[in-house]
């Protein structure tokens, strides 16, 4: 029963350092990749689909993203999507590729956007310990139950203690390798 607690447990904070990695890649640094654009979506006969669903998006060089939908019709559609998507981009459109050109960052920019990844990552650390505090609960209740020892709680809480240190230590890496990213440029 400790087991299958600890192994949720960890479960669940691989889970919120995976979410924030994805936060995390939507924070632009000032070069083009493709991910950028995997959280629009396009109006597809009537519903909603993923950008990358209905075009093809690749970076040409450091500072420009194309993106070419697999039918025409779709070229203003697409275009539309990104204006809303409030990026600060401005699509360029030749034919059926859209162009999407990278403005520089500005260093005032740049912080407001270390500040924006701080927060993300301190919402991935209280994540964590939400996680910790509901594991040592039912640490508790087997106690409690008289299903485990109270001996054996404190080395399952322990351990638990071992697995949120390794898991917000991931999201101070996580968070060091964006804040550099950003402010280099």
């Amino acid at each position: 029963m400790i087991d299958e607690i600890l192994e949720d447990a960890e479960t669940r904070m691989q889970k919120s350092v995976d979410s924030m990695k994805i936060e995390m890649t939507k924070v632009r640094t000032g070069r083009a990749h493709p991910s950028l654009l995997d959280h629009i979506k396009v109006d597809y006969y009537g519903s909603d689909v993923p950008l990358s669903q209905v075009a093809n998006v690749n970076a040409e060089d450091a500072r420009t993203l194309s993106v070419t939908p697999w039918e025409k019709q779709l070229v203003p559609v697409i275009e539309k999507a990104i204006m809303k998507s409030n990026l600060g981009l401005t699509p360029n459109t030749a034919g059926t590729v859209i162009r999407l050109p990278m403005p520089a960052l500005t260093e005032e920019r740049r912080k407001d956007l270390v500040k924006v990844v701080r927060a993300e990552a301190e919402g991935g650390r209280v994540s964590i310990r939400n996680i910790r505090r509901d594991a040592n609960g039912d640490l508790k209740t087997l106690v409690k139950e008289k299903m485990a020892a109270e001996d054996e709680e404190h080395k399952a809480a322990e351990n638990v203690q071992k697995l949120t240190d390794k898991y917000v230590a991931n999201i101070d890496k996580l968070l060091a390798e964006k804040e550099e990213d950003l402010l280099k440029i």
